[in-house]
Formats: C-alpha cells, structure tokens, sequence
C-alpha cells in the first residue's frame, strides 16, 4: 500500500509537463539537477537553527539590549489564589462580567479586585520587552544575511533581468551549487519558525502566520521538486528585500505612562525597527517604518503580482500545456498574495495614523494593560514601601483605598 501511495504521489504528470519523466532529470555530462531526496537535510538543519538561534538571543541580543539600554517594565504580579487561577488556566482569561460576580462569591474578594487580578495575571502572561527585543534582533540578523546572499546568487543571472529566462530550457535547468545552499538555508529556516511559533511572541495574526508558514515551506519544496529553482530564488530574494527591514509584521510603541509629560506622536516601527523601538529610538523607527511600508508595498503589490506572477502564469503556456504542478504552485502563489494583501491594509492603516499625526499601534498587537488604579498603586508603593501581597499598604491619612 505504501509503494502505491508513493507511486501516485511522484507520478510524473503531477509534477513535469507532458512527455517528460524523471529520467530527463537525472545527473549527466556534468550537469546537477534537483533532487528531493535533497531536502531531507533541511530538517537537521532547521533544529541546528534553533540552536544558533539560541546561543545568538543568549551572546549577542541579551548584550545588545544592555547597550540600547532597552528595560523591562516592571509588572505587578496577581496574588495568588488557587479559586481564580483555575478559572484562568481552565475557562477563559478573560472573564465576563457575571463570572467576575461570580468568581467574587468563591474567592473572597471584590469584584474590583477580581477584575484587577485578572489584569495582572494576563500581563504577568505577556512577553517580555526583552524576549520581542532578542527575537527581533534574530529575525532581522537572519533576513538581513538572506537577502544579501539571494541578491549574490541571482544579480548576475540572465533570468534577473529579462523574466521569459526563467522558463528557457525548462525543466531542463541545470543547478547550481549557491542555488542549493540558498533554497536549503531559507526552507530550513522556515521550518525553524514552524517549530518555535508556539513560544515566540504571539500576536493577532498568529493564524495568518502559520498559515504563511506552511505555504512557503510547501512552495519553496514543490518548486524544488518540480525545477522551478529559479522562479524559486528571485521569489524568495523578493521578500527577504522587505523582511529584514520589518519581517512583514510592524509592533507597537510602548504606550506612555498616563502620568508622563506629553510627546510628539510616533509612529509604530517595524521589523528591523522593533529593536530601535524597544530601545526608545523613535525617529528612527518612524524613518524606518516609512521605508518598510514603501518596500512592502511596491514589492508585494507591484512586483511579485504583476511581474513575477505574471512570469509563473503566462510564460509558461508558451513551453508547454498546463499541468497539475503549474496550477499547484500558482494557487500557492495566490494564497501568499492573500496574506500580503492582509498585512498590507494593516500597514496602510498604521500609515494612516502616521501621516494624520495619531500614535501608531501595531494593529496585531495585544496591548498591555492598565488602568488609573494601577498607576496609583505603583505610586503608592514608591511613597509608603513595598507592596504587600501586591496590595498597597494603608493610607496614613485616615482614608482607606478602596477596592
């Protein structure tokens, strides 16, 4: 049964136009083409990423915040109780407001306190300035590196500068070896993000970015079985020239303290610009944002639709009838359009804010929270001494703070 399966999955019809076969894609004279037997390397690879991912958020990231003296906002911490903690691990964490009536009755406490408790306990839950500063730092290191490399592998190809190259011969294309190392460091490394998404810093769109994971690890592998190696380079070159700068995924600014003296608004930067922002850099994560959301923009909606989708769509009837593969990866291709379209309305509408003068926040993000009541208990607890059991001590002005 197995043996069926994978003589159904490699029939050649699904993956190589009509009157070719795997043999015309075996090694000869010379000439290397790819293999999938090749991606298996990726795997191995991907966990080897993870670890230098590791030790570089450990030596290099953790040093580097120091030295933008990016610092972490102190948090106060939910009290513990066994009756809410339940709730919150087993239920929701964010209760309606019967169940804060309710969860009141069972724990003792008010439902002002409740309320607070729940508040804090998401916060406690939140990440870290420091952990969105190292993992920031690894993503625009590794795009950074990516792009420079894919630019070095295609900027001198014929196909880099008159697209109908791309097809000429195909399949029968002959790889070469910075072809390989680029497609198995960027699948490798997207397997890498497929394996951390679940502890890396979650945001609003964390579907979209499974979802964006999972078809660039399946068009990056199907246009390696299928010698589409090079469409493959010039797409993936295509979005590392935006990713390094924000990763496609522009945070928030720290809100201001309510009690701080009031500042220029400031726009919400992106990728590259999310250390600048953790930092307190705010210019140069406006100047950042600009350049990102005209990159995003004029790559993701101009270039790759109308010049490289057009190259994977037309050019290719003019070889030969179309087959399953063609329509495959198209459709693929159609569904990372999708998600660019997504994230660039999300960009548009932070761009919005930009140019009208309103503080940007990333439209993604899950805001820390925090109320007046907050703030006057931190400033309590800076005239009259620690807190106990997270609460402030009494007033010594014959009033009690209320709950």
């Amino acid at each position: 049964m197995f043996q069926t399966l994978y003589s159904y999955f490699w029939w050649e019809r699904l993956w190589l136009p009509a009157n070719l076969t795997w043999a015309d894609l075996e090694d000869r004279d010379g000439r290397v083409y790819a293999k999938a037997s090749d991606l298996y390397i990726t795997l191995p690879l991907a966990f080897l990423f993870l670890v230098v991912r590791h030790l570089f958020e450990t030596y290099v990231a953790t040093p580097l915040a120091g030295l933008l003296n990016v610092k972490e906002k102190i948090r106060l911490k939910a009290t513990p109780n066994a009756v809410l903690e339940r709730f919150y691990a087993a239920t929701t964490k964010h209760p309606k407001q019967a169940d804060v009536e309710l969860l009141s009755k069972r724990s003792g406490c008010s439902v002002r306190q409740v309320e607070r408790w729940f508040r804090r306990r998401r916060n406690q839950d939140r990440p870290s300035l420091l952990k969105k500063f190292r993992e920031a730092s690894w993503r625009f290191t590794f795009y950074l590196i990516a792009f420079i490399a894919g630019m070095a592998v295609i900027v001198d190809k014929p196909w880099f500068y008159d697209l109908r190259e791309v097809w000429k011969g195909y399949p029968i294309q002959s790889m070469l070896p910075s072809q390989y190392w680029y497609y198995m460091i960027e699948l490798s490394f997207y397997w890498s993000l497929l394996f951390s998404i679940a502890s890396d810093v979650k945001r609003k769109d964390f579907k979209e970015q499974i979802i964006h994971h999972v078809a660039t690890i399946i068009l990056i592998s199907f246009s390696w079985f299928a010698n589409y190696i090079r469409a493959g380079t010039l797409i993936m070159a295509l979005h590392d020239s935006s990713d390094y700068l924000l990763e496609v995924r522009p945070p928030h600014s720290p809100q201001p303290h309510p009690m701080s003296p009031p500042h220029s608004p400031s726009s919400s930067p992106p990728q590259s610009a999310k250390m600048f922002n953790y930092a307190g850099w705010r210019n140069t994560c406006n100047n950042i944002f600009i350049v990102f959301a005209a990159v995003f923009i004029i790559t993701r909606l101009v270039i790759l639709p109308f010049w490289i989708m057009h190259c994977t769509v037309v050019y290719p009837l003019d070889l030969y009838p179309a087959f399953f593969g063609y329509y495959f990866f198209n459709f693929m291709m159609v569904v990372l359009q999708s998600l660019h379209i997504f994230w660039a309305y999300l960009i548009i509408r932070m761009a919005q804010k930009f140019i009208t003068g309103k503080v940007v926040e990333d439209e993604r993000s899950d805001r820390e929270e925090t109320d007046n009541s907050e703030e006057e208990e931190e400033v309590a607890a800076v005239k009259n001494g620690p807190l106990s059991n997270g609460h402030p001590p009494a007033l010594n002005n014959n009033h009690r703070k209320t709950d």
